[in-house]
């Protein structure tokens, strides 16, 4: 088990890692009991096979008033009782298993992979995962999602399905959560912390007051977050535009714009940023495929352009990278 923590945050992002991995087979199903279900979550954890060893890791993060943990597990059920409610938190589920279920308030949800549940930490309830999956999960202070929620009781135990778009745009928003460092501030981590609530809001169905306020704050983080994935994902297609990222988002090139400007820049410059900052890595990293070619791969036409944008950006040519140059402004990627 390692735990990390900024030292000169100290209130801020703490992060533990934990494997069965550094346990012999015999102590692995204690180490986890105690160290994941115990002391991380505050619930009992029992497999539900017992053949070979039990495995299972997990990476947890805590900040102020937001916590999150991912975790690979061999089939297990995982409750809590009343000795081990220790707050009036909620929490957000998603599992990859085919089939599983949680239980809660006299409710039972049937789940399938990609699917996401919404418990109560103040009641007793459970979860079960009959054969191994990821497990992906998040824990809020109740009186943040309350004002945003109409009968915030009625939603728990209740099947989100993962078609759902507000709950893929929260999922994807949650991969911020895998790199703490990311985070690693008081003002990050309590921005990423509000617009994890609205998207949560959204996919739980939020009230019209708490809908527009979401839309607002969540919705637009986690577009801009999802325009951006795939812009760097896209960097070599000709027909990458403005017009084109709507149309796969469903949105209006204007409202694209607006996002993007709102964000601090405007679409055409974090691609040309992005463009640029895979052309350094590319000179570096791919040394026998020619300068322009590389430029003309990710979207350059024009050489003389590209070399200029280089410069300005990094100080230095594409030729001064090839041959191990320094940057002397820009500051390599």
């Amino acid at each position: 088990m390692t735990v990390s923590a900024d030292p000169k945050n100290p209130g801020g992002v703490q992060a533990l890692r934990f494997s069965t991995e550094d346990y012999r087979p015999h102590e692995r199903v204690a180490a986890w009991r105690e160290v994941f279900g115990r002391t991380l979550l505050k619930i009992d954890v029992e497999p539900l096979s017992g053949e070979g060893p039990f495995k299972a890791s997990a990476l947890a993060s805590q900040w102020p008033n937001f916590g999150f943990l991912r975790a690979s597990t061999a089939a297990v059920h995982q409750s809590n009782s009343q000795a081990l409610i220790a707050s009036d938190d909620v929490s957000f589920g998603v599992a990859t298993s085919n089939r599983w279920g949680a239980s809660q308030l006299g409710r039972d949800a049937d789940l399938r992979s990609g699917d996401g549940v919404f418990l109560s930490n103040s009641n007793v309830g459970s979860v079960t995962l009959p054969k191994d999956c990821l497990f992906t999960t998040f824990s809020i202070p109740r009186s943040a999602i309350e004002p945003l929620v109409p009968d915030l009781g009625a939603r728990f135990a209740r099947r989100i399905p993962a078609s759902m778009p507000a709950l893929r745009m929260l999922m994807g928003y949650l991969e911020l959560a895998s790199s703490p460092k990311f985070l690693e501030t008081d003002a990050l981590a309590g921005l990423f912390a509000t617009h994890v609530c609205d998207l949560l809001a959204l996919a739980l169905g939020a009230t019209r007051d708490g809908a527009e306020l979401a839309e607002k704050r969540g919705l637009a983080a986690g577009r801009l977050l999802a325009m951006q994935d795939d812009i760097r994902g896209s960097l070599s297609r000709p027909e990458l535009s403005v017009h084109w990222i709507a149309g796969r988002h469903g949105v209006s090139a204007r409202s694209v714009q607006k996002i993007f400007d709102e964000s601090g820049s405007t679409f055409t410059q974090y691609v040309l940023e992005q463009r640029l900052t895979a052309a350094y890595r590319a000179f570096a990293e791919r040394p026998a495929i020619p300068i322009n070619a590389i430029a003309y791969e990710l979207g350059f036409s024009d050489l003389s352009n590209f070399n200029r944008a280089f410069r300005r950006r990094f100080g230095c040519t594409p030729s001064d990278v090839r041959h191990g140059g320094r940057t002397s402004g820009g500051g390599a990627p």
